[in-house]
């Protein structure tokens, strides 16, 4: 599927590397509480369907990307020991969004300012296609999982229960 008008970085880049999706827009509410499960509901799709993307910091000073489950809390000893580090801390919003150059709530895993380690959680592999933003609040793209991330040499790893 070509990318409508404000193509996304995320966007551009499937495209370029011949990666199949579907694109899909919901109603983005800033006030919610739990931005996954409130994109899951808005799309009509079950929630271990809709994957979210969480930036970390390994060690304190190593970027990295995690992608989960939308229904799921992040381990971040899982993190580290999944990229060899001792320990890992969420990002701040300001921090995730420069290092990326997409808004939080809009933070896709493709086309990221800075390239960094990206981690997608094995329940993943589970589904026949996960949705992951595309680089703006409202928007995802549906990807299958396993291919995509042989594509891009993501980590699979156990990250979240």
């Amino acid at each position: 599927m070509k990318p409508a008008s404000g193509q996304t970085p995320a966007l551009i880049l499937l495209e370029k590397e011949g990666i199949a999706y579907t694109l899909h827009t919901h109603e983005y509410d800033p006030e919610a509480g739990r931005k996954g499960l409130q994109a899951a509901e808005s799309l009509g799709v079950s929630p271990e369907r809709v994957f979210k993307t969480l930036m970390v910091w390994v060690d304190k000073d190593k970027p990295a990307c995690a992608i989960i489950r939308s229904d799921h809390k992040l381990h971040l000893k899982a993190v580290a020991a999944a990229l060899g580090g001792k320990s890992a801390a969420m990002m701040a919003p300001p921090d995730a969004e420069r290092l990326t150059a997409y808004k939080t709530g809009g933070i896709s895993p493709f086309g990221q300012k800075k390239r960094v380690p990206i981690l997608l959680d094995r329940h993943a592999l589970e589904q026949e296609t996960i949705f992951v933003n595309a680089g703006r609040r409202g928007l995802q793209c549906e990807i299958t999982p396993e291919p995509t991330a042989s594509h891009f040499g993501w980590t699979v790893a156990a990250l979240a229960e």
